[in-house]
């Protein structure tokens, strides 16, 4: 890597696009529009050039303000925070070209203030969160997509969006201030909040203090495990993912991942096998409770009535898939998870813009799962047919090439014969929800006159939005070893913890780019 900041751009763009957009809206909305969109392009290449850069199995640190750690802020660049940074700049393309489409009623991102602002605001904190290698960091990043993620929740108006939100922000404050208080405690016992350092100290100070630890450690899991949507706390997912305007919804897709993503780096870079009296706290339980998210998601799918509802228990179904092979520890069956997460990233995304669509064609029934005129059927069917085959897992779609490599990486667990019946029985369960909604939907529908099909008709940004995630599915299928190779390596590295601590804690401050003195000035 030729320039040693370029780690701190995936930060730095969407903040500066963010604030830009803040300028521009009031007086050149579509100039601000514009601007969002390239951002998020130029964020899609760096994150491209990034994953280029971890595939060679380095992690990659920077220090911000160039205090070594552990006494500034750091953040990492593994092969795991990188595919993160991928997945989440994919989805925001979508997302971002989604919102300039829109009916009579104006583009999607027109409909309220600062949608451009709001939606930059939170794949800075996205980024930030995957990025960053330290706890209080990680808090920070944590405020500021809740806090963008309330603006997009609220984008639009109406009185559902209200209701949901103020679930969603009562639910969400709770767990920052459960964050704050296992933060207070580790930094209390261990004197740091560096990730790569905590992960030296907790087995020292777990010997000394296991309960303190291990209640430091547990809190964290459950606030992570709120963001995860893992039981019993997923409870507020579903009305407000459903609630929210389908380019917000598509981009909340990606932070239900940031807190399983959150779960795997701590329980294995900190409270791992090799943290004393704090290693692995979270596996007991851990794939018992995945387990049951995965059961009670499948009942929500069964009982849906509406087609957004469906898709936001698809999202919790794939958190609790996904908690699950994390729960059990292994690198096979983390490996497995990650594909897993990129394939349920991209099908929950793009459900979310064509339920959107095909709301738009059906008139005053939107997304109710109940016969009504339906225009453009045709495409519309063939469509939510591929995503719900990938959603369900059936063969040979990327679902199931994921979760059969969960399955089979999990035939020696103790839970072995639990793991298969719950995983393979809650997929029947989702491939028959999700059939009954398409028969019902699709089969029982009339066609619409061609007036109100010409009304009804998605702009073309519309289309290529959901274009763009279809060819990422299809990229990921027809890519399968490749991508399931580098998910193994990023789960391999993901265990074995040492290379992590010994870059970050090892990493020496770099030159300024600008010297603004005669003399040269030490870092």
């Amino acid at each position: 890597m030729n320039w040693p900041h370029l780690i701190v751009v995936p930060v730095l763009l969407p903040l500066a696009a963010g604030c830009l957009a803040l300028l521009l809206e009031p007086r050149w909305p579509r100039a601000a529009a514009r601007l969002s969109v390239a951002a998020t392009l130029a964020l899609l290449a760096l994150a491209i050039h990034l994953v280029t850069i971890a595939a060679n199995g380095a992690v990659i640190p920077y220090l911000l303000g160039n205090w070594r750690a552990p006494f500034g802020i750091a953040l990492a660049l593994d092969r795991l925070s990188a595919l993160m940074l991928v997945l989440t700049a994919v989805v925001a393309v979508a997302a971002a070209l989604y919102a300039r489409g829109g009916g009579p009623k104006g583009t999607h991102d027109a409909r309220g203030r600062h949608f451009h602002a709001l939606f930059q605001f939170q794949l800075m904190g996205l980024n930030g969160a995957f990025l960053t290698a330290d706890l209080f960091n990680l808090f920070v990043f944590f405020e500021v997509l809740l806090i963008a993620s309330y603006g997009l929740l609220l984008h639009g108006g109406g009185a559902a969006r209200l209701r949901a939100s103020i679930h969603y922000v009562v639910f969400n404050l709770t767990a920052s201030t459960l964050f704050l208080i296992a933060v207070a405690l580790l930094y209390g016992l261990t004197g740091t909040l560096n990730m790569a350092d905590l992960a030296q100290r907790v087995p020292i100070v777990a010997a000394q203090h296991p309960a303190q630890v291990q209640a430091a450690a547990l809190i964290l899991i459950v606030v992570f495990g709120v963001k995860a949507a893992l039981l019993p706390l997923y409870f507020w997912l579903p009305d407000t993912y459903s609630a929210a305007t389908a380019p917000a919804a598509a981009l909340f897709a990606i932070m239900t991942k940031v807190g399983v993503y959150c779960i795997a780096r701590v329980t294995t870079l900190i409270f791992g096998a090799d943290a004393g009296g704090a290693s692995d706290v979270a596996i007991p339980w851990l794939p018992v409770l995945a387990m049951a998210t995965l059961v009670l998601a499948t009942f929500g799918a069964l009982a849906a009535g509406r087609l957004g509802l469906l898709v936001a228990y698809l999202v919790v179904s794939s958190a609790g898939t996904l908690l699950l092979a994390v729960g059990l520890g292994t690198a096979p069956t983390v490996g497995a998870a990650l594909f897993y997460l990129i394939n349920s990233t991209f099908v929950a995304a793009a459900l979310f813009l064509l339920v959107d669509s095909i709301a738009s064609s059906r008139g005053e029934a939107r997304d109710t799962i109940a016969p009504a005129p339906l225009a453009h059927r045709a495409g519309y069917g063939a469509l939510f047919f591929l995503l719900a085959a990938e959603a369900a897992g059936v063969p040979p779609f990327g679902g199931f090439l994921g979760k059969s490599l969960m399955l089979a990486a999990s035939v020696d667990e103790p839970m072995a014969a639990a793991i298969w019946t719950v995983v393979l029985a809650t997929g029947l369960g989702i491939l028959v929800a999700l059939a009954r909604a398409g028969s019902v939907v699709f089969w029982q529908a009339t066609d619409a006159n061609r007036m109100q099909a010409a009304a009804a008709r998605p702009s073309f940004t519309e289309r290529a939005a959901l274009a763009w995630l279809t060819i990422a599915i299809v990229a990921t299928v027809l890519n399968a070893g490749p991508v399931s190779g580098y998910t193994e390596a990023a789960a391999a590295q993901l265990l074995q913890r040492g290379a992590y601590i010994e870059a970050v804690l090892g990493a020496e401050p770099v030159a300024p780019l600008w010297n603004p003195r005669a003399g040269d000035i030490k870092p």
